[in-house]
């Protein structure tokens, strides 16, 4: 796995306190990034039909993969302005902010790796 400055590999996000094969040289600080989406009548109303039936609510689901992908992002452009090699122990929490209106929050540590 590469983490040089230039590469253009992506930054590693572990949920560990480490990356396996490499030793951090310094803690950075703490990173975050988060996404708050909301649904739309459409959505409300296709997953009303959903449940009548049963079954995954995909319409849902990409929402929230989509505002995961772009929390994610968020917290690792935070880290590369603190100029970080990865981000170790990355945790997910969400929360709703407003009627009909949800956070997904990425956070973790930036670290410099020797």
């Amino acid at each position: 796995m590469s983490t040089t400055k230039n590469s253009t590999a992506p930054m590693p996000a572990v949920t560990v306190s480490y990356i396996p094969g490499r030793e951090a040289s310094e803690n950075l600080g703490i990173v975050f990034g988060s996404s708050v989406r909301s649904r739309n009548f459409l959505f409300d109303i296709f997953a009303a039909f959903k449940n009548l039936f049963g079954g995954e609510v995909r319409s849902y689901t990409r929402l929230l993969d989509d505002a995961q992908s772009e929390a994610t992002s968020r917290m690792l452009e935070q880290a590369k302005k603190l100029d970080a090699d990865a981000v170790v122990d990355v945790h997910f929490a969400t929360s709703q902010v407003a009627y009909k209106a949800a956070e997904i929050f990425a956070y973790g540590t930036a670290v410099r790796l020797k």
